[in-house]
C-alpha cells in the first residue's frame, strides 16, 4: 500500500512538473511572438521610414545621398526592387553629371547592376522606365553596348513607355551597329515625328531654342546615317539644313566637312572645293579640309598639288592618319 501510495504521488508530481513546464514553455514561445512582432512591425516601419527619406531625397536633387543610402541598404535587402530601381536611377543621373570619364563609367556600371538585377524581380518585369534608363545607361557605356541599348530602349516602347529622347538614343545605337536604315528612321522622329524622311519639314517648327539647339547634331546625324547608305541627295539636305540651323560652331564645321566629301563623291567638284576653301578662310588651316583639298586634285589628276595639300594636313596635324598614309606612298 506504501508503494502504490508512494507511486501514485510521484505520478502526480510528474504530471504537475510536466503541466507547469509547458506552462512555462508556451509562457516563453508568447513573449518570442511577441517581440518578433515588435520587432517586425519596428522593422516594417524602419523600411517605409526609409523609403519616405529615399523619395525626399531624390525629389530634392540630392542624389549622392540617395545613391549612398540605397547602397548600403542594399547590403541586408539585396533583391528590394524600390532600393534597386534608386539606386540604379541615381547611379544614372550621377554618370551623365560627370565630367571625368572614369568616374562617369563607374556610375553606369552601378546603375546596369541595379537595374539588370531589378529585372528579374516581378515588379521589374512591366516597369518601362527601368528598361527606358538601362537602355540610355549602355548607350552611355560605349558602342560595343549598342545592342543592349537597342534591346532595352525597344522594350521600354514595347511597354508603352514614351520618352522623347528614345528615339535619338535608338538612332545612335542603329547606326553604331550599322543599321543606317533604322537609324534614319529613329533620327527623323526624334527630331520631328511628322517630318519623317522629308527634310524639307525637319525643324521648320518654332519648338523653343532648346529644340534648335538639338536639331543641328540630329541633323548631322541623320546625314552620316544617309551617306553611309550611299544616298547622297538625302545626305546633302539634311547637312544644307544642319548648317543653316545649327547654333555650335563644331558642328556646323563637322557638316561642311562631311558636304565636302558628299559632293566630292557626287562628282561636284567645284561645290567640294568651294566649302573646303571656305572653311579654310572662315575657321583658319584644318587638316581635314586640306587631306580632302588633296583628295579632289588627285581626282583632276594633279598630283603635285594634291601632295601639297597632304603636307599642310600634315602640318595641321602631324597624326592626321590619311595625310600621313598619303605622304608615304
Amino acid at each position: 500500500m506504501h508503494n502504490y501510495r508512494t507511486r501514485s504521488g510521484y505520478r502526480r508530481y510528474i504530471r504537475r512538473k510536466r503541466l507547469l513546464f509547458s506552462v512555462v514553455i508556451l509562457a516563453i514561445a508568447g513573449i518570442v511572438t511577441a517581440a518578433s512582432i515588435h520587432r517586425a512591425g519596428r522593422s516594417a516601419a524602419a523600411v517605409r521610414g526609409e523609403r519616405r527619406e529615399l523619395l525626399r531625397l531624390w525629389e530634392a536633387g540630392n542624389l549622392d545621398e540617395v545613391y549612398n543610402l540605397s547602397q548600403a541598404a542594399l547590403v541586408s535587402r539585396q533583391m528590394d526592387y524600390f532600393l534597386l530601381t534608386m539606386h540604379g536611377f541615381s547611379a544614372y543621373q550621377l554618370g551623365i553629371s560627370q565630367i571625368n570619364s572614369l568616374n562617369a563609367a563607374k556610375y553606369f556600371e552601378d546603375c546596369v547592376w541595379a537595374l539588370r538585377k531589378a529585372a528579374l524581380l516581378k515588379e521589374g518585369a512591366s516597369d518601362g522606365r527601368l528598361y527606358y534608363v538601362l537602355g540610355k545607361a549602355y548607350n552611355y557605356k560605349g558602342e560595343s553596348y549598342a545592342d543592349l541599348s537597342i534591346k532595352y530602349l525597344e522594350k521600354a516602347r514595347g511597354l508603352s513607355f514614351r520618352a522623347a529622347d528614345i528615339p535619338e538614343y535608338l538612332g545612335l545605337a542603329y547606326a553604331e551597329i550599322g543599321d543606317y536604315r533604322s537609324s534614319v528612321a529613329a533620327f527623323a522622329e526624334a527630331l520631328d515625328p511628322r517630318a519623317a524622311l522629308d527634310p524639307g519639314l525637319t525643324g521648320t517648327h518654332n519648338q523653343g531654342e532648346r529644340n534648335r539647339a538639338l536639331s543641328g547634331p540630329l541633323l548631322l546625324a541623320i546625314a552620316r546615317s544617309y551617306f553611309a547608305l550611299g544616298e547622297l541627295d538625302q545626305a546633302q539636305a539634311y547637312l544644307r539644313h544642319c548648317i543653316d540651323v545649327s547654333p555650335d560652331s563644331r558642328t556646323r564645321l563637322a557638316a561642311r566637312l562631311l558636304l565636302a566629301e558628299v559632293l566630292r563623291k557626287a562628282n561636284d567638284i567645284n561645290g567640294a572645293r568651294k566649302q573646303l576653301l571656305d572653311i579654310i578662310e572662315e575657321t583658319g588651316e584644318n587638316a581635314e579640309a586640306r587631306y580632302q583639298l588633296g583628295e579632289l586634285y588627285v581626282l583632276q589628276g594633279d598630283t603635285v598639288r594634291a601632295r601639297a595639300e597632304w603636307r599642310l594636313a600634315r602640318q595641321a596635324d602631324p597624326a592626321h592618319v590619311g595625310a600621313r598614309a598619303r605622304l608615304s606612298m
